[in-house]
């Protein structure tokens, strides 16, 4: 056995070991706090993985009899989900089908990780647009097709999706990359009652025309549009509802698809099963991840305007496990406890007392701004970006976890199952490491 205060020695002697300072303890974490087996502190998590564990710790759910007998069948096995089906796997396919995905998406394809994701979606529009453009053989060249995407965008660290991710030169530096058309965000700024204080809609304007003028140069044949519906790394940047439905009216225009990446948003994140259904702009293609365990794409019938669509010929797009059994078989009762126990609708709230606390902050002139958010994605900026490192570790300091977003902001991802006191604990703590 490893002591706990071995844990990070032990790692480092074989690999770069420069995460969180705790160890954490899968049997003595509960709903919302992480136990450190380290130190036997307890920290209240609004950082949650990454965004990726909704429902808390040791949720009583997670330890089912039934579930527990199904995983570790799939767990003793993984097969190779794209050619050998199970029980297991079509009891997941129509979960996620029928209680995640919106009705007009009937296509789905899964994969395990979230740059993957947001790869084969594209692809899915490379396909789609070469057909489009008259090219049937797979000896046409096609490297003239792009992707049109927006700065402080991040969308993984594989092939594709490192020609796109731009928050972090560290990230994306050194490695070769396409240079498709990158144009500017128009992000809103809110003022400390939430209201938007910027000239929005015409940092919307200018995005559109600098949209327009990707598609009138004709060096890239445009594929796809693809945006984060709330930017996550590149600072918790929210778009207006009118943007969004301008790309789609320019989608549709120039024969390009539009491609959400709802990996950090998706998945009850924002309150709904997705993002954007808030903002009533159907995409043609969703890629998803994070909480929803397993990851992958969805689809509408746009891609059906082609015959020999991606979703239509075997083996134009595959991986060797098509995601993970297991993974299935969790995000199968991570459904049922979420939708059973309506936890996005009281992460909803919860996200709801957490921005008001923030705000009442800002508004007494605390040195905090931008407070932003929805349900389980809460963020604030300060002054600077020492300010904001600052405060992120006081924060560690006093247990609470939390992630850096863009420049100069600290964002909060929470646990659905977090409570009126917890958010308060947490305000508390907020307001005492803030800068004076």
């Amino acid at each position: 056995m490893i002591h706990p205060t071995q844990v990070h020695q032990t790692l480092r002697r074989h690999q770069l070991a420069d995460g969180l300072p705790v160890v954490f303890d899968l049997e003595r974490s509960e709903g919302a706090w992480l136990f450190d087996s380290r130190t036997g502190q307890k920290y209240l998590d609004l950082f949650t993985c990454f965004a990726s564990w909704p429902v808390g710790y040791n949720h009583p759910r997670m330890a089912e009899r039934e579930f527990l007998s199904e995983l570790t069948r799939a767990a003793a096995c993984n097969p190779s989900n794209s050619d050998l089906y199970t029980v297991e796997m079509a009891r997941f396919v129509e979960a996620f089908a029928t209680r995640v995905t919106p009705a007009g998406f009937p296509y789905n394809f899964w994969v395990s990780g979230g740059a993957l994701a947001v790869e084969n979606g594209i692809k899915v529009a490379f396909d789609w647009k070469a057909q489009k453009l008259g090219r049937m053989s797979f000896d046409d060249d096609c490297d003239d097709l792009g992707i049109l995407h927006f700065r402080q965008a991040f969308h993984g660290r594989s092939g594709y999706t490192l020609s796109l991710t731009n928050t972090d030169p560290l990230k994306t530096g050194l490695f070769p990359k396409f240079r498709w058309p990158r144009i500017d965000p128009p992000s809103i700024e809110f003022d400390a009652y939430g209201q938007i204080a910027n000239d929005v809609a015409a940092l919307e304007a200018r995005s559109l025309s600098q949209a327009r003028a990707v598609f009138a140069d004709k060096r890239w044949k445009i594929a796809a549009i693809l945006i984060e519906p709330m930017q996550g790394e590149g600072g918790d940047n929210h778009f207006r509802p009118e943007f969004l439905a301008g790309l789609r009216e320019l989608a549709d225009q120039e024969q390009a698809l539009l491609i959400l990446d709802e990996v950090q948003t998706g998945f009850f994140g924002a309150g709904t099963a997705w993002m954007w259904q808030q903002k009533g702009v159907p995409p043609d293609v969703v890629c998803f991840g994070k909480k929803s365990q397993i990851c992958g794409v969805y689809s509408s019938r746009r891609v059906e305007e082609v015959k020999q669509h991606a979703f239509a010929r075997a083996g134009r797009i595959n991986s060797t496990w098509g995601g993970s059994l297991c993974d299935m078989v969790r995000s199968r009762q991570l459904i049922d406890i979420i939708l059973g126990e309506r936890l996005h609708e009281r992460v909803a709230a919860a996200g709801e007392r957490l921005l008001a606390g923030l705000r009442r902050m800002a508004q007494s002139g605390r040195s905090l701004s931008n407070v932003r958010g929805v349900a389980s994605l809460i963020a604030f900026t300060l002054a600077t970006p020492a300010d904001r490192d600052q405060t992120l570790a006081r924060l560690q300091e006093q247990r609470v976890l939390a992630l850096k977003s863009g420049e100069r902001a600290i964002r909060f991802r929470l646990p659905f199952v977090l409570s009126d006191a917890d958010i308060d604990w947490a305000l508390e703590r907020v307001e005492s490491s803030l800068p004076k």
